[in-house]
């Protein structure tokens, strides 16, 4: 299996959808290297950072889900550390 190291920029700015932000995140635990998470209180966001070490396709399906979740958006930057397992 082919992985590839990654980061996922997540801006939150309707909070009623971080539950389902992090049942996803949840979901791909086993992939997830690190995460961060800045509240940015005045103006009322929140940003969080994922690190990830997974199949392309794993990393896309994520980044999907979460793009798809109401007043969320993200960016994912791929790096060209590829891993064959």
């Amino acid at each position: 299996m082919e992985t590839r190291v990654a980061i996922m920029g997540i801006i939150v700015e309707n909070t009623d959808s971080a539950e389902n932000l992090n049942i996803i995140l949840h979901e791909y635990r086993e992939y997830i290297i690190g995460r961060m998470g800045i509240p940015y209180r005045e103006k009322n966001i929140n940003i969080v950072s994922i690190a990830v070490d997974a199949p392309q396709d794993k990393i896309s399906a994520m980044a999907g889900r979460i793009g798809r979740l109401e007043g969320i958006s993200v960016k994912t930057a791929y790096s060209n550390v590829i891993t064959h397992e």
